[in-house]
């Protein structure tokens, strides 16, 4: 069988065009694992109280907060002291916190941030002494300690003058905290994996089940509702792992958002969904300025005073007239319609075409949405 150039050259093309198209289609689809959180694999939040030594100056004076934090950890260290012997000028008492990831191990170690707690001006320069990180539950995960990085700088003159640059009383200690105890998560154990989109949407919900049964068979995956698929997991520990990576991989085309149109009535900010509509209507929309001058005319007044055939004018009050100015003008902008179905991009170029500001943005969509010809839900932030 002889190969005909030409014909190979055709379906060469033609595999080329269907790739294109693949490609295209796939790059609408997204991966299951930038749309969902596996329930009970979560960060905890772990949070400590601690001092920091060696500042420069900087800390909280005489802070009865930080004497009797220093005092109770000399203690501890089997000294006897007073409080009030303490100078505490260059320590902070200060709060730790950290954010323990899932699945994290004992030994393994994570960046904590440290923010003062009392008067200390900065932490530039700082050490933070071994401090217990808590769980929600009380129970300690993590010990933290090491030294500082402070991005920020405070300088303070005599005079009272001051100069700061960013915020020198928070700072940061990479690896500085080492986990004690594992959280212990429903992953390996539990019957059913539980994936809970960011953003609950029924259609995307079921097209998420409808990938997955596709690939590991009918009745593995259930919607249990808008937000919540229920994924039958393996019963082997050791395959859950790769199972859930074939699972995170799997590309689900979601549902196309619903219609609805944020304003922030802060910032004057108006986002508008690609899915709104503008059933048929007419909109004008002016702007009427009144502009208002307040003046006043001044008139010497004068006294007459007749006797012994002489008449003397003498200076009396000055007399004040009011003299008010009112001008009003009214820009005249033409009335534009919105045809049946009009989509985002009519909509915004025929808002545009009249110049309208933000505020007149807003003004213009509430209006439509009370009118009931803005097929969207008008959600103001």
């Amino acid at each position: 069988m002889t190969r005909n150039p030409r014909i190979w050259k055709l379906i060469s093309a033609l595999m080329t065009v269907l790739c294109i198209f693949a490609g295209a289609a796939m790059a609408q689809a997204d991966r299951i694992k930038d749309m969902v959180a596996v329930a009970g694999v979560r960060s905890n939040a772990l949070v400590g109280y601690g001092l920091v030594m060696g500042l420069a100056g900087t800390g909280d004076g005489g802070s009865r907060l930080t004497q009797q934090s220093m005092q109770s950890l000399i203690s501890r260290l089997g000294l006897d002291t007073e409080p009030t012997d303490l100078d505490t000028k260059n320590v902070a008492a200060v709060m730790v916190t950290a954010d323990m990831p899932p699945f994290i191990k004992p030994g393994q170690v994570l960046d904590v941030t440290v923010s003062t707690a009392g008067k200390a001006k900065s932490l530039k320069g700082g050490t933070l002494l071994m401090t217990p990180l808590m769980g929600a539950d009380g129970e300690v995960y993590a010990i933290a300690q090491g030294n500082l990085v402070v991005g920020g700088l405070g300088v303070e003159a005599k005079d009272g003058s001051s100069l700061v640059i960013n915020v020198p009383t928070v700072g940061r200690v990479p690896g500085g905290a080492t986990i004690e105890r594992m959280v212990e998560t429903p992953f390996l154990d539990a019957e059913y994996l539980v994936l809970n989109l960011h953003r609950g949407d029924f259609s995307t919900a079921s097209a998420m089940v409808d990938a997955i049964n596709e690939i590991f068979g009918k009745g593995v995956a259930v919607a249990l509702d808008g937000t919540s698929v229920r994924v039958r997991a393996p019963a082997d520990p050791a395959q859950r792992v790769s199972f859930m990576g074939l699972l995170e991989n799997i590309d689900v085309v979601p549902a196309a958002a619903p219609a609805q149109v944020i304003v922030n009535a802060r910032t004057g900010t108006v986002v508008i969904g690609g899915s709104v509509r503008v059933t048929p209507s007419a909109v004008s929309h002016g702007s009427l300025t009144v502009r208002v001058n307040e003046d006043f005319n001044v008139d010497q007044g004068a006294t007459v005073v007749a006797g012994n055939g002489e008449v003397v004018v003498a200076p009396g009050e000055p007399v004040i007239t009011p003299d008010s100015q009112i001008d009003v003008a009214e820009a005249v902008n033409p009335a534009f319609v919105f045809d049946p179905g009009v989509s985002l991009s009519s909509l915004v170029d025929a808002i545009n075409a009249v110049g309208a500001s933000p505020a007149d943005l807003v003004a213009i969509l509430e209006a439509l949405h009370k009118a009931g010809s803005l097929r969207a839900e008008l959600i103001i932030i």
